[in-house]
Order: C-alpha cells, then structure tokens, then sequence
C-alpha cells in the first residue's frame, strides 16, 4: 500500500497528514500520529480506555524481535482487518485513536514541564548550598579584599631594594 492509498482508506475520518516513519508511514492528524502503516499492516494507536476493544476484536499490539525475544509495544495494536472494508467504522476507530494520541501528548507537555520546573528549582538550590558552603556573598567579598590587600603588600616588599649593612 502506498501513501496516497492510506489517506483514501481514511476519507471517512478526515484529510490526514502521511509521513515517513521507521520502515513504513505514519498517518497524522490534528498533529499527532494516530496510525502506524508497518510491514504491510496498519498499527492505531492504544491506551488503558481503548485496549480492550482491540482485544474483543482479536487484535495483537505492535511487537518485534530483539535478538532473543520478542518486544510487545502495548500502545500500538494492529488494526482489525474487518475495517478495510467499513470506512465509517474506520473512521470511528480512528477518531478514538487521535483522541489517545492528543492524551498522551498532553501528559508528555506536564510531565516535561514538571522535570524542567524540578530542574530549575534544584539547580537554584545546588547554587544556594555552593553559596553558603564559601560562607555567603559579604564573606567571599571580604575574602577576596584580604587576598587583594595581601598581594599588594607582597609586592611591595618585592620592589623594595635589599638592604646593605
């Protein structure tokens, strides 16, 4: 199946966006990839709340082999094969499928927001601790003014001529 035939199958639901991915094409909408075209058959995309209506259908996740044993990937299940031939179905199933998509994009956006929130606050602290470990900004002034003032009387005993008795 070529591209321009993915986006026919799915007229029902909507103009959809194919593009490249891995070994095959993904079908985006609304800005997420919502389906997987993969080794001649189509991948929709999975969660807690659809799942089980793949598994009424008989339908198994995306898997593949790595090196001894075989990886399931659970939040991409193979499309039931009835729905080749009803797009008003298809495009029901698909809608469930870009719905899923948008979900999980969304917990990615907080769940990045968060780690880069948890970022700033402890790199805030980790210079706060470095800070109070020189002894605090007044302190680390009046050590650098010592180091100042003993560098100069250094080099004036430097440049002064020795003495000849």
């Amino acid at each position: 199946m070529d591209r321009e035939a993915a986006a026919e199958l799915f007229a029902a639901f909507g103009a959809v966006d194919v593009r490249r991915v891995f070994s095959g094409f993904g079908l985006y909408a609304a800005d997420v990839c919502f389906a997987l075209y993969l080794r001649g058959e189509f991948f929709l995309k999975a969660d807690e709340t659809t799942i089980p209506r793949f598994i009424a259908e008989r339908c198994e996740p995306f898997s593949y082999a790595k090196r001894a044993k075989t990886v399931s990937v659970k939040s991409w299940w193979r499309m039931p094969a009835r729905l080749y031939d009803e797009p008003e179905e298809l495009a029901e199933w698909a809608r469930e499928a870009v719905a899923v998509a948008a979900r999980v994009k969304l917990k990615k956006r907080a769940r990045k927001k968060t780690t880069k929130q948890r970022t700033n606050t402890e790199t805030a602290a980790v210079k706060k601790a470095a800070k109070l470990a020189r002894g605090g900004a007044a302190s680390s002034r009046r050590k650098a003014s010592t180091r100042a003032a003993a560098t100069k009387v250094t080099r004036s005993k430097a440049s002064r001529p020795a003495r000849v008795r």
